[in-house]
């Protein structure tokens, strides 16, 4: 026969305290309602003793709170968004949250039904990475008090909490660091997306080689063939017709992995002849021979700032001023950016 799961008064009458303060403890409001340390602990080593599990229907209803979160990118499998995913599962969880994972392929339509279906099933808030033609629906969240923090990108129209990069200097400093290395004829492949920190990327790449004097020499792929067979041949195309190309910055490290097969692909020499660094750094790279160099973006600290600002939000949904975080990246120098030895 199946073991009656205990209740709050079941524990109560063991413990000798009211169900008040079990519920209290149980729902990380101890300290809050001036539990002592020392009753917290007891409520807390009975809890784990008896391996209670509170029932989190239940208590959806009884506090408003599902404690639930959702992270909605572009691609959960990217090196980049994986890694900040895994990272916020760990917080979230520290902290009595859990974290639902979806993939939007960067489709307005399908972002859309995602909000639509987490909105309605009552989750706690959202951390977004928006597509192009999203503002109206994150406009609409923000305005039902639901806590939104946008991340990778903003939107300029929306005056709302966000964690970015400085894509601009990122760029720049990657690029410039390329023709610190002697490289004159650096090409910037990129993705034709109508999106913030694309075109910030795009501008810093210029800005470099403007201001040394370069003549910039820009391929722009199609996002949705931008990890596939077909970009690979038009980077091989563009490559075999830029003459005396002598550098490539990628603008995203899956560009960077495509590429890197095309390269090897047009002759296995090539890469050793080549200048190359990525925008956002993986550990696919240290594996690579050259080694390849990358900006990279601090996913630690974006993380950390992302979840900071979620639970003060989730503290006090009143409209407080938006946090609007712009973190610096590190260029990850490694052996495909050297100087050659002609």
């Amino acid at each position: 026969m199946k073991k009656k799961r205990p209740s709050l008064k079941d524990i109560a009458e063991v413990l000798n305290v009211s169900t008040t303060t079990v519920s209290f403890v149980l729902n990380g409001k101890g300290k809050e309602k001036k539990i002592s340390d020392e009753l917290i602990a007891k409520v807390e080593a009975y809890l784990k003793e008896i391996n209670y599990k509170p029932n989190l229907v239940a208590r959806s209803l009884r506090t408003g709170s599902t404690r639930i979160l959702v992270f909605m990118v572009e691609d959960i499998s990217n090196h980049f968004f994986s890694k900040v995913g895994r990272l916020i599962e760990d917080i979230s969880y520290k902290n009595d949250y859990r974290v639902l994972f979806c993939s939007t392929e960067n489709d307005l339509k399908r972002t859309q039904d995602l909000i639509q279906v987490f909105h309605e099933r009552q989750v706690d808030g959202f951390i977004i990475v928006p597509p192009p033609g999203i503002q109206e629906d994150i406009e609409n969240l923000i305005e039902s008090e639901m806590p939104v923090i946008l991340f990778d990108r903003k939107i300029p129209e929306i005056d709302c909490d966000y964690v970015i990069i400085n894509n601009f200097e990122g760029a720049k400093n990657s690029t410039e660091h390329l023709i610190d290395s002697g490289f004159k004829n650096i090409a910037f492949i990129t993705i034709d997306l109508d999106q913030v920190q694309m075109h910030d990327r795009e501008a810093g790449y210029i800005a470099a080689m403007n201001e040394a004097g370069l003549t910039p020499n820009i391929l722009k792929l199609p996002y949705n063939t931008s990890t596939v067979g077909s970009s690979r041949e038009t980077m091989k195309e563009f490559i075999n017709n830029s003459k005396d190309l002598d550098a490539i910055f990628f603008a995203t490290n899956y560009l960077s992995q495509s590429g890197l097969k095309g390269i090897h692909q047009i002759d296995t020499q090539l890469i050793d002849k080549l200048g190359i660094v990525s925008f956002d750094d993986s550990g696919f790279f240290e594996m690579y021979s050259p080694t390849i160099s990358a900006f990279a973006q601090p996913v630690e600290d974006m993380a950390e700032n992302l979840m900071r600002i979620m639970f003060q939000k989730l503290k006090n949904k009143e409209n407080a001023k938006p946090e609007q975080l712009v973190l610096e990246g590190t260029l990850v120098k490694r052996e495909s950016s050297k100087a050659k030895v002609v």
